[in-house]
C-alpha cells in the first residue's frame, strides 16, 4: 500500500493543472464580457453623441468646433467606462491660435480617443478610406477626418491640398507618418514625406506626439482589449520657417529622431 503523503503529492499535479484549466476558462469569459462592454459603450454612445458629432460639419468648417467637442465627449466616456485611462504629458506645448501639423506613432486604435481628448480645439486627421466601412464610425470618419485612397495618386493629392487648406485657415492637422498601425518589433517605421512635404509647403510648425501603452491593451489589427493606462506624450515644436523642398528629408529625420527619444525615454518611466 503506497504511503498518504506519496498518494497526495501525486495527486497535486492533476489537482493544479484542472485549476489552470479552470483560471484558463474563467479568464477567457471575462474577456469576451469585457470585449462585449467595450463594443456596448463604442457604439451606444457613438449613436446617441452622432447628431452633436455629424451635423455641425455638414452646416459648415466653422462649426466644426462643436463637433469636436462632442467627439471629446464621447472619447472621455468610452475612457471612463471602458476603464481605459489616459495620461498626457507635455500640454504646455501648444501655442494658442497656432496651427500645427501633429505627427505622431500609431499603434493602436485607441490611440484615437486619447488624441482626442489632447489635442485642443478643433483638428483635422488624415484617415484611410476603409475607416468609412465601420458602420457609424464611418459617417464620422467621414464628416470629422480627411478620407485618403493611399492606391489613387489624385485621391493622395486631393487629400493634401485639403489639409494645406485647413491650415492657411488655422486649423491644425494630424498625420501619422508611419501611413499605418506599426505591427513590427521596432519602435517606429519609417516615416512617410507627407507631413513634411505640407510643414515645408505652408511654413507651419510640426508637433511631435507618442503614444506609449496603446498597442498591448488593442494590438494592431485585432479586437484583442483590455483595460490599462496609454500615456501620450507631447513633445517641442519643431520650425519650418524658411525650409524649401530640399529640407523635407531633414525636417522627417529630425522628427523622427525627437519622437524615438521620446519614445526611448519615457516607455520604461
Amino acid at each position: 500500500m503506497r504511503p498518504r503523503k506519496t498518494l497526495i503529492i501525486s495527486a497535486f499535479p492533476k489537482s493544479w493543472n484542472k485549476f489552470t484549466l479552470v483560471l484558463k476558462i474563467v479568464k477567457s469569459l471575462l474577456s469576451l464580457l469585457y470585449k462585449i462592454w467595450v463594443g456596448l459603450v463604442f457604439t451606444v454612445f457613438m449613436i446617441i453623441l452622432l447628431p452633436g458629432i455629424v451635423l455641425p460639419f455638414l452646416v459648415g468648417q466653422r462649426f466644426g468646433s462643436v463637433g469636436y467637442a462632442f467627439l471629446w465627449l464621447w472619447s472621455w466616456i468610452f475612457s471612463k467606462l471602458t476603464f481605459i485611462r489616459y495620461e498626457f504629458y507635455g500640454k504646455e506645448n501648444f501655442r494658442k491660435d497656432q496651427a500645427y501639423i501633429y505627427v505622431s506613432n500609431h499603434t493602436s486604435f485607441l490611440d484615437i480617443p486619447g488624441l482626442t481628448m489632447l489635442l485642443p480645439g478643433q483638428f483635422r486627421p488624415l484617415a484611410k478610406k476603409e475607416l468609412l466601412k465601420i458602420p457609424i464610425f464611418g459617417w464620422i470618419a467621414h464628416s470629422a477626418a480627411i478620407i485618403v485612397d493611399r492606391s489613387s495618386p489624385e485621391s493622395r493629392k486631393k487629400s493634401i491640398d485639403r489639409l494645406k487648406t485647413f491650415l492657411h485657415d488655422g486649423i491644425s492637422i494630424l498625420i501619422f507618418a508611419e501611413g499605418t498601425q506599426n505591427r513590427s518589433k521596432k519602435i517606429l517605421q519609417p516615416f512617410k514625406d507627407g507631413a513634411f512635404r505640407i510643414a515645408v509647403d505652408t511654413q507651419q510648425p510640426v508637433l511631435p506626439i507618442v503614444v506609449l501603452g496603446a498597442g498591448p491593451l488593442m494590438p494592431p489589427g485585432t479586437i484583442d482589449l483590455r483595460p490599462g493606462l496609454i500615456r501620450i506624450f507631447v513633445g517641442c515644436e519643431i520650425p519650418t520657417g524658411g525650409l524649401g523642398l530640399n529640407d523635407v528629408r531633414d525636417l522627417k529625420q529630425r522628427t523622427y529622431d525627437a519622437m524615438a527619444e521620446m519614445i526611448d525615454v519615457n516607455r520604461e518611466a
